[in-house]
């Protein structure tokens, strides 16, 4: 069973080598590559059978967080996976809001890579230490939110606070499985849930900001 996969970045040094990583693999089938969002879209408008995009955060014409919001809407069976050369806190964070998968870095060796690709297929999510910690603080200032059963889609539970905590502190998801006596699966779909409410969190900002403009 190939793994079909579209590379998005406006470095074609960096496509090189991503390319290069992913040949070790013959599982892997590289569909198309982009230096844009915008010629992605183009691409996936004649083919969207693609069970991944890599995709870059900074590009020109169209970034990759305004793109993963796009992609998501018309392809929600598409798992993106954010590339990033910086551990850069507000990118990925609103690159998790936006709808993406997971993220790695882009010095990221070969196995790893192919590694985020399987596990973010099989329904994990890559979260990093600086991303845990920042949702944690989110969720203890939330912001004010009106309507009582909104503020219930983004109220984490105390096992998913306890996941959150452990993978601030850097933690595998084998580790936390261990520390909190969990199978691995549960702590990935902790995980999962996880992103999906931080999800909800930014729509609901979004509806909000509208109405506080009058826009709708």
């Amino acid at each position: 069973m190939s793994i079909k996969i579209a590379i998005v970045d406006d470095n074609t040094f960096l496509i090189h080598s991503i390319k290069e990583k992913l040949s070790f693999f013959d599982t892997i089938d590289i569909k198309h590559t982009s230096l844009n969002g915008s010629e992605l879209l183009t691409k996936l408008e004649e083919n969207h059978n693609l069970d991944v995009i890599l995709m870059d955060i900074e590009m020109p014409v169209l970034n990759g967080i305004e793109t993963t919001q796009i992609v998501k809407q018309k392809y929600p069976h598409i798992k993106i996976i954010m590339l990033t050369v910086f551990d850069n806190d507000e990118n990925i964070f609103n690159a998790i809001k936006a709808g993406a998968d997971g993220y790695l870095l882009k010095e990221v060796n070969p196995e790893q890579l192919h590694n985020g690709i399987v596990e973010t297929l099989n329904g994990g999510a890559a979260m990093n230490p600086s991303i845990a910690l920042k949702t944690l603080k989110l969720l203890r200032n939330p912001i004010d939110i009106e309507n009582p059963r909104d503020k219930e889609d983004i109220s984490l539970t105390t096992r998913e606070v306890e996941v959150l905590e452990q993978l601030s502190k850097g933690l595998s998801y084998t580790a936390i499985a261990d520390n909190l006596f969990l199978s691995p699966s549960t702590v990935r779909k902790h995980i999962e849930n996880i992103y999906k409410k931080l999800q909800v969190h930014s729509k609901l900002e979004a509806v909000q900001k509208a109405k506080r403009h009058n826009i709708i």
